[in-house]
């Protein structure tokens, strides 16, 4: 498994809301930064961050490149359910097959169609 699929693998856990294969995913020792979250570690993101998948109507990974060996950028856009897009960016490090850490890049709305 390359580290870009370690990071597909984890969007796709995250929208099935699947928490064994986020918990496979993430290193004992993740980290999430984002700009509602300062470094927070796995048991704050799961708590918080990883079950807000229903907010969303669609999600969907534009672009997936690795960096370097261990970090990927990946570029996404979503629909939330009241209608409103957006596009992120973030930054994920990836050793031994799991996140480590995650670097959320808020890029705001943008208009449909």
């Amino acid at each position: 498994m390359t580290n870009v699929d370690v990071v597909r693998a984890a969007f796709s856990a995250y929208l099935a809301q699947d928490r064994e294969a986020i918990d496979r995913l993430l290193a004992d020792d993740f980290v999430f930064t984002s700009p509602q979250d300062d470094h927070i570690g796995k048991a704050a993101f799961l708590e918080v961050c990883f079950p807000t998948a229903d907010r969303l109507r669609h999600q969907e990974i534009l672009d997936a490149v690795a960096l370097d060996d261990h970090r990927v950028c990946v570029r996404y856009e979503y629909e939330l359910t009241t209608g409103e897009r957006h596009r992120n960016v973030e930054v994920q490090t990836v050793r031994d097959c799991r996140i480590a850490e995650i670097e959320v890049y808020f890029g705001g709305r943008f208009p449909s169609g």
